[in-house]
């Protein structure tokens, strides 16, 4: 899957009526730059090298945002943020494969994977609004060395 630009999230925020701060668009780009998840306070060092003033509440609320707007995933195994392939849909559930090793993310969307989670909780009279499904392994450039 393809990752989004900034000028693409831009586009985005306006049609849906919210800001993008130079600190968000910071933070989003911080993270796109990495092939691995980057925590919050591995994105506060790097956002430093800029803004030497910034403190974890900077960090935080600008992850909340974009979290919120569906430009990132948190991966939950490891407290960390991947930026997201599909957030012009908003909201989506995806599969994080993650690797143990050199600790990058891939991204999958499946349907026919999402069609089978929401029968089998529909089964149960359950409702689907969220889900995380993490997968950890080693990737391909790992196993090949």
């Amino acid at each position: 899957m393809e990752q989004l630009t900034t000028g693409q999230i831009e586009k985005i925020c306006q049609a849906r009526g919210v800001r993008l701060t130079p600190q968000r668009r910071k933070v989003f780009e911080l993270i796109c730059e990495s092939k691995k998840a980057s925590s919050a306070y591995e994105l506060l060092e790097k956002l430093k090298v800029d803004e030497p003033q910034a403190k974890p509440p900077t960090v935080y609320r600008a992850l909340d945002f974009l979290l919120e707007q569906g430009f990132i995933h948190r991966v939950e195994s490891t407290n960390s943020f991947i930026s997201c392939c599909a957030c012009s849909d908003h909201k989506h559930f995806s599969q994080l494969l993650v690797c143990d090793q050199c600790g990058s993310v891939i991204e999958l969307q499946d349907d026919n994977l999402i069609a089978l989670l929401t029968k089998n909780a529909q089964k149960q009279g359950f409702q689907l609004t969220n889900h995380v499904i993490e997968s950890h392994g080693t990737c391909e450039v790992c196993l090949s060395k």
